[in-house]
Protein backbone atom coordinates (compact mmCIF):
# COMPACT_ATOMS: atom_id res chain seq x y z
CA UNK A 1 0.00 0.00 0.00
CA UNK A 2 0.62 3.79 -0.40
CA UNK A 3 2.04 5.59 2.55
CA UNK A 4 -0.84 7.45 3.07
CA UNK A 5 -3.81 5.49 2.61
CA UNK A 6 -7.43 5.45 4.43
CA UNK A 7 -9.24 3.44 6.65
CA UNK A 8 -11.21 1.83 3.77
CA UNK A 9 -8.50 1.37 1.33
CA UNK A 10 -6.88 -0.43 4.55
CA UNK A 11 -10.06 -2.65 4.66
CA UNK A 12 -10.43 -2.92 1.13
CA UNK A 13 -6.73 -4.26 0.58
CA UNK A 14 -7.73 -6.92 3.43
CA UNK A 15 -11.28 -7.79 1.75
CA UNK A 16 -9.26 -8.36 -1.55
CA UNK A 17 -6.80 -10.30 -0.03
CA UNK A 18 -9.22 -12.22 2.69
CA UNK A 19 -7.81 -15.46 2.54
CA UNK A 20 -4.33 -14.22 3.22
CA UNK A 21 -5.53 -12.31 5.81
CA UNK A 22 -7.74 -15.21 7.78
CA UNK A 23 -4.59 -17.49 7.50
CA UNK A 24 -2.31 -14.68 9.11
CA UNK A 25 -5.19 -14.58 12.31
CA UNK A 26 -4.89 -18.15 12.65
CA UNK A 27 -6.79 -21.19 12.22
CA UNK A 28 -10.85 -21.16 12.36
CA UNK A 29 -11.61 -17.85 11.27
CA UNK A 30 -14.26 -17.41 8.95
CA UNK A 31 -15.79 -14.28 7.20
CA UNK A 32 -19.16 -13.28 7.88
CA UNK A 33 -19.52 -9.46 7.02
CA UNK A 34 -17.86 -6.25 5.95
CA UNK A 35 -19.66 -3.02 7.36
CA UNK A 36 -21.84 -4.86 9.46
CA UNK A 37 -24.53 -2.46 9.98
CA UNK A 38 -25.80 -1.46 13.28
CA UNK A 39 -28.54 1.07 14.06
CA UNK A 40 -29.44 2.29 17.55
CA UNK A 41 -31.85 4.46 18.45
CA UNK A 42 -31.48 6.10 14.71
CA UNK A 43 -27.65 6.09 14.58
CA UNK A 44 -25.64 4.56 11.77
CA UNK A 45 -22.57 2.65 12.96
CA UNK A 46 -20.49 0.30 11.17
CA UNK A 47 -18.37 -2.56 12.15
CA UNK A 48 -15.90 -2.93 9.65
CA UNK A 49 -15.31 -6.34 9.22
CA UNK A 50 -17.32 -9.51 11.15
CA UNK A 51 -15.49 -13.20 11.89
CA UNK A 52 -16.67 -16.08 13.18
CA UNK A 53 -13.87 -18.66 15.09
CA UNK A 54 -15.12 -22.07 14.80
CA UNK A 55 -12.45 -23.47 17.63
CA UNK A 56 -13.92 -20.78 20.36
CA UNK A 57 -17.78 -20.47 18.84
CA UNK A 58 -17.80 -17.03 18.96
CA UNK A 59 -18.31 -14.09 16.57
CA UNK A 60 -15.29 -11.76 16.31
CA UNK A 61 -15.59 -7.99 15.40
CA UNK A 62 -12.65 -6.54 14.03
CA UNK A 63 -12.43 -2.45 13.64
CA UNK A 64 -9.32 -1.08 11.72
CA UNK A 65 -8.03 2.52 12.89
CA UNK A 66 -5.55 3.91 10.79
CA UNK A 67 -4.43 5.84 13.90
CA UNK A 68 -2.87 5.24 17.03
CA UNK A 69 -5.07 3.19 19.49
CA UNK A 70 -6.99 5.74 21.20
CA UNK A 71 -9.73 5.22 24.43
CA UNK A 72 -12.62 5.95 22.14
CA UNK A 73 -11.71 3.06 20.22
CA UNK A 74 -12.19 0.66 23.43
CA UNK A 75 -16.07 2.46 23.85
CA UNK A 76 -16.65 2.04 20.19
CA UNK A 77 -15.46 -1.61 20.15
CA UNK A 78 -17.38 -2.06 23.66
CA UNK A 79 -20.95 -0.90 22.20
CA UNK A 80 -20.14 -3.37 18.82
CA UNK A 81 -20.09 -6.29 21.08
CA UNK A 82 -22.23 -5.20 23.30
CA UNK A 83 -25.06 -4.94 20.34
CA UNK A 84 -23.46 -8.51 18.40
CA UNK A 85 -24.03 -10.32 22.15
CA UNK A 86 -27.70 -8.86 22.61
CA UNK A 87 -28.81 -8.80 18.75
CA UNK A 88 -26.53 -11.67 16.90
CA UNK A 89 -24.77 -14.36 19.06
CA UNK A 90 -26.63 -17.48 19.47
CA UNK A 91 -27.68 -19.37 22.34
CA UNK A 92 -25.04 -21.77 21.87
CA UNK A 93 -22.30 -19.38 21.23
CA UNK A 94 -19.76 -17.70 23.45
CA UNK A 95 -19.42 -14.27 23.84
CA UNK A 96 -18.28 -11.90 20.96
CA UNK A 97 -14.57 -10.62 20.92
CA UNK A 98 -13.35 -7.68 19.64
CA UNK A 99 -10.24 -6.82 17.55
CA UNK A 100 -8.71 -3.68 17.31
CA UNK A 101 -5.69 -3.00 14.60
CA UNK A 102 -4.42 -0.28 14.75
CA UNK A 103 -1.04 1.29 13.33
CA UNK A 104 0.54 2.53 16.80
CA UNK A 105 -0.86 1.63 20.41
CA UNK A 106 0.92 2.72 23.57
CA UNK A 107 0.82 0.07 26.05
CA UNK A 108 -0.48 2.18 29.10
CA UNK A 109 -3.44 3.76 27.41
CA UNK A 110 -4.41 0.02 25.81
CA UNK A 111 -4.14 -1.21 29.88
CA UNK A 112 -6.42 2.18 30.92
CA UNK A 113 -8.26 2.28 27.80
CA UNK A 114 -9.84 -1.53 28.13
CA UNK A 115 -9.24 -2.50 31.72
CA UNK A 116 -12.22 -3.69 33.70
CA UNK A 117 -14.66 -3.82 30.87
CA UNK A 118 -16.28 -6.47 30.56
CA UNK A 119 -16.06 -8.14 26.95
CA UNK A 120 -12.73 -9.11 25.53
CA UNK A 121 -11.01 -6.48 23.55
CA UNK A 122 -7.72 -6.49 22.00
CA UNK A 123 -5.43 -3.76 20.41
CA UNK A 124 -2.57 -4.94 17.94
CA UNK A 125 -0.56 -2.95 16.07
CA UNK A 126 -0.34 -4.13 12.05
CA UNK A 127 2.42 -3.64 10.27
CA UNK A 128 2.31 -2.96 6.24
CA UNK A 129 5.26 -4.99 6.07
CA UNK A 130 7.78 -7.08 7.53
CA UNK A 131 10.32 -5.66 10.22
CA UNK A 132 14.01 -5.79 9.28
CA UNK A 133 15.47 -9.26 9.80
CA UNK A 134 17.93 -8.11 12.59
CA UNK A 135 15.16 -6.04 14.14
CA UNK A 136 12.92 -9.21 14.29
CA UNK A 137 15.12 -10.82 15.80
CA UNK A 138 15.83 -8.98 18.34
CA UNK A 139 12.47 -8.15 19.39
CA UNK A 140 11.98 -11.96 19.28
CA UNK A 141 15.27 -12.59 21.83
CA UNK A 142 13.83 -9.26 23.85
CA UNK A 143 10.19 -10.96 24.07
CA UNK A 144 11.47 -14.06 25.25
CA UNK A 145 14.40 -12.54 28.09
CA UNK A 146 10.96 -11.03 29.40
CA UNK A 147 8.66 -14.43 29.07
Amino acid sequence: MKDEYSESQLEEALIKHIEHFLLELGIGFTFVARQKRIILEGNHYRLDLLLYHRILRCLVAIDLKIGDFSHTDAGQMNLYLNYLKDKEKLQTENDPIGIILCSDKKKTVVEYALGGMANKIFASQYKLQLPDPEILKTEIEHENRDF
